[in-house]
This record gives structure tokens, sequence and C-alpha cells, in this order.
């Protein structure tokens, strides 16, 4: 059951129509009428506005490892505030969230927070950072800046699908302190057909983020079948190299059966370190491996010297190899990692 919001948060980005409001906040574009909700589920046609109907639900909190997130380059070793509603944008096949992502308004738990209460709620955790995750963040678009305008001392973290329009991502830019994008593929069949999304308005999105100079690192979750032929994962990432730069993280993890993709097997640490192997061939200089415990998969090697900036074993950092101002301590050479 959702909570009673005390408040009736107007929407952002949308404008009247005769059939009721075009909702302006990402590519679907969604047409609702008075009374129903956008795909998804975060607007809902009132009898004068377009509402942020979740706006304040709270699903999720927890504590997390940054690197969890997965932010490698960003912060590392720190604990982060992670803050979840529901719904999404997107309706992936193999969502490991769709309790939330796909709920149904109405139909999940959820606690109201005001913008100040969850910015106290962080702060008395004793961190500065704040993540939005677990279900789709750019749906929360009001409340999120509204938190960020309540305490904008706090350092801002969204992990996202990357699957929103130019005007409200370059607002988001504007507070947002890093991003972890999930790529959810690099075929746009795969987008339309297992994400109800589009590769093009993701990849826009990337570019986006890193003209606007936000940290940004990606995921690329390797579903056997679908999404991990050589080729692609080749295409991927050459696009990264030539559009973004040799220098954002990517991080490959490993799928596992979950939601409707249940009789795919989980990903082989064979595919992973092909992936790896391919990406640091084709130019890109820190690449890691997700969902498994490798030798070398989690660690940060200095580019230039190869020596191990940071040596993750799980969870795990130690940052030891790493200079106060993001170099390598045996070199010098200056890495793009944030601390």
């Amino acid at each position: 059951m959702g909570a009673i919001s005390p408040v009736t948060v107007e929407a952002r980005f949308y404008r009247r129509t005769r059939e009721g409001y075009r909702c302006g906040l990402c590519p679907h574009r969604c047409l609702i009428p008075v009374g129903e909700f956008g795909r998804c589920g975060s607007r809902k046609g009132e009898a004068e506005i377009l509402s942020a109907y979740t706006y304040g639900r709270v699903s999720s909190i927890a504590m997390d490892p940054m690197e969890k997130k997965p932010l490698y380059h960003f912060h590392p070793g720190a604990r982060v505030f992670s803050v979840g509603s529901i719904g999404c944008n997107m309706t992936c096949r193999h969502c490991q969230n769709y309790s939330i992502s796909q709920s149904s308004s109405g139909k999940k738990r959820t606690t109201f927070k005001s913008p100040r209460e969850l910015a106290a709620m962080c702060r008395a955790e004793g961190t500065e950072y704040i993540a939005f995750t677990y279900n789709e963040p750019v749906i929360w678009f009001e409340y999120i800046m509204d938190i960020l305008g309540a305490d904008p001392g706090l350092k801002c973290i969204i992990v996202s699908n990357g699957f929103i329009e130019e005007e409200p991502l370059k607002e988001l830019c504007s507070v947002a302190d890093a991003f972890n994008v999930d790529v959810k593929g690099f075929d746009r069949e795969f987008y339309r057909s297992v994400c109800s999304g589009e590769l093009d308005q993701v990849l826009r999105s990337l570019t986006i983020i890193h003209r606007e100079k936000v940290h940004l690192e990606l995921t690329y979750l390797m579903i056997p079948g679908y999404n991990d032929s050589p080729e692609e994962i080749s295409d991927f990432c050459r696009w990264v190299v030539e559009n973004l730069s040799e220098n954002v993280p990517v991080h490959f993890t490993r799928f596992h059966p979950d939601n409707e993709m249940t009789d795919v097997p989980w990903t082989s640490e064979e595919s992973l370190n092909a992936a790896r192997r391919t990406a640091m061939d084709v130019g890109l200089r820190y690449v890691y491996m997700g969902n498994v415990i490798t030798e070398e998969g989690g660690k940060t090697f200095c580019p230039e010297c190869g020596a191990v900036a940071v040596d993750r074993i799980g969870y795990r950092v130690d940052t030891s190899g790493l200079t106060s101002d993001g170099r390598c301590a045996a070199c010098g050479a200056r890495l793009n990692i944030i601390r």
C-alpha cells in the first residue's frame, strides 16, 4: 500500500492538451488523461495539473558502500545513503528490482518523507553522499531537486537507465556529482523488445552528462545470448572511446536469472574476462567485472605504470596506492578518480 502524501506536487516538463497532459520528462512523452498515470507510474493526470504522484514516497533505504552503485572512481571506500521509490520508465524483462520498479502506484508499501526529513536522515547516518537508486530516479525528478535544495551540501549520485529528455537531464546535471548509467546493450532492437526503451536516446544522455562534466561511470549487464556477442561488446566500447573518453570507467557485470528471464543462464566468468580484454584492446583504460570476485576484475591499475592504485576484493577497498588528490602513488600519474 502506498503512503498518502500530505502534499500534491505539480510535475515539471509537461503541457496541457485537449486529451489531458503531454509529459516531457522522458522520451516516451506519454499522453496522460485526467485520472490516469503515465507508463512510469510517477505522473498522474489531476483535474488541474499533472502531479508528481510518487513525490516523497520512499520504498527502500540502505547504507551501501560506494562500490555497490557501482562507482569505483568517485570517493572510493565511502559509505552512501541509498534511497529509492517505485516505478520506472522502462520495463526490463531481466530487472532485479522489479518488485518496486514495476510495481503499480498504490500497490507497494511506501513511507512519505519530506525533502528535509530525508536529507536529515542522510546526515544522521554520518555521510554526505546520497544515492538515488533501486528504481529509476529520473522519474523522481522534483523530489530529488527539492532534497538538494534543502541541503545543497549533499553529494548527489544518480544511478539511472539514462532514458530522459535533454532539458531535465541538464537540470539534474546541475545538482548531481556522479552518474552511473546502466547501458542495457548496444542494439536498438534489444532495447525495444527487452527493455521498452530506445538506445539512441540513452547514448544522447551519456554525451550530455559527459559534456556537462559530471563524473560518469557505465554499467553493462551481460545477458548470455542477448547482448553479449563479441561484436556488440566491441562496438559499445568503441563508441565510448570515440564519443566520451577512454577514461570513462566501464563495469561489465554478471547476469543472474530473474524476473521474466529465469531460463537464461548466469554469465560465465570467461565471457566477462573476454569483454574486459576487448574493452582494453579498444582503448578503454579502466574496465571492471561486477557480481563476481576475480583476481584483477575489481582493481584499478594505473594506465601509465601498471601499479595497483586501488585494490578491491568484493566491497573491501584499499586506497593505499592512491594519493590524496587522485594520483598514482607509484608514478604520480593523474587518474580519473575523485577523492
